[in-house]
């Protein structure tokens, strides 16, 4: 078939891979044109609409030899993507995107199109926004999780690990403090990391509605990270998510509370234990911070992370 002129490679894209991923990264988006070429050949798909990208993958909008519309989804294979496939063949469409082909040597995905313009931030009314999330995500748990994946206790032994050195490099001793109870929840529960599927970037905009007219259910998953754990290292992103919202009640730390509460309880989890999980994320953002900053700088925490740890503390 007839392949298209050279992809380019979004600007923001190819600095985001220069940045974090150096030579490697440069490399990859070098060879993304001719990647992305390929499989437009090998699955016999032409294009059909512009690019879009996140921070990592390039999705271009394609349709298939019979006209059905997908999406061509190429990303390099990390520690995070390489879960990708196996955690949408478990879920086989039921409330996730459909896989429709994969190639494990590139971490190269064909998926059902769905509708990018309508997210659930496209709901104005909060609670409705966050319970549709938690119902979602209540039927994603109960697939089995497939054999391989990263499970959630090597993650949070590594995190660990690395808090001695991380300490240090906090500007405010109370955010050292702070640090210091997010690693001591973790401990509380690392003997029980559990032994879910979890998706683990669950939040608003990583719920799509399907295209107009497309029989299926009103919202599906994209973008899982996959983990094998307990789902209450699920809750942070869409805890945060909208925090503008939260901060308009003049009380970001209560209105967490109410939000983390509501989601626990629509996805029946113990609340303390659920804390400490959900603790576990914001040391894990918390650590990445101090990576991506230079050596000899000062770190500072994202606010609305200190916010929503320091809210938690009253479930724990």
């Amino acid at each position: 078939m007839h392949v298209p002129s050279r992809i380019a490679v979004p600007a923001e894209l190819a600095a985001f891979h220069d940045e974090f991923d150096g030579e490697d990264g440069r490399t990859w988006v070098a060879a993304l044109p001719d990647l992305a070429a390929g499989f437009l050949d090998r699955w016999e798909l032409r294009l059909d609409g512009p690019a879009s990208h996140g921070m990592v993958a390039l999705v271009l909008p394609v349709l298939r030899a019979d006209g059905t519309p997908a999406a061509l989804k190429l990303q390099p294979v990390t520690d995070e993507s390489v879960g990708e496939p196996d955690a949408l063949r478990a879920w086989d469409g039921d409330g996730a995107v459909g896989l429709l082909d994969h190639d494990a040597a590139t971490g190269t995905m064909l998926l059902e199109r769905l509708d990018a313009d309508r997210s659930l931030m496209s709901i104005d009314d909060h609670e409705v926004a966050v319970r549709t999330l938690c119902e979602l995500l209540a039927r994603l748990l109960k697939a089995p999780a497939p054999a391989g994946l990263r499970p959630l206790a090597d993650v949070a032994g590594a995190m660990l690990a690395d808090v001695p050195g991380a300490l240090p490099r906090l500007a405010d001793p109370a955010e050292g403090r702070l640090l210091e109870n997010c690693a001591a929840a973790v401990r509380d529960v690392l003997g029980e990391p559990g032994d879910q599927l979890l998706h683990w970037d669950l939040h608003y905009e990583n719920v799509l509605a399907p295209l107009p007219g497309a029989a299926r259910e009103p919202w599906l998953a994209i973008d899982p990270k996959p983990l094998v754990g307990d789902p209450g290292f699920e809750l942070l992103p869409a805890l945060r998510d909208r925090w503008d919202e939260l901060a308009a009640t003049g009380d970001a730390e209560k209105a967490v509370l109410r939000r983390f509460d509501l989601m626990t309880e629509v996805l029946g989890l113990d609340r303390r234990r659920a804390a400490r999980w959900t603790l576990g994320r914001v040391l894990q953002n918390a650590l990445w911070d101090v990576e991506d900053t230079e050596d000899g700088e000062p770190v500072t925490l994202d606010a609305e992370q200190v916010t929503a740890a320091r809210a938690l503390a009253a479930r724990l």
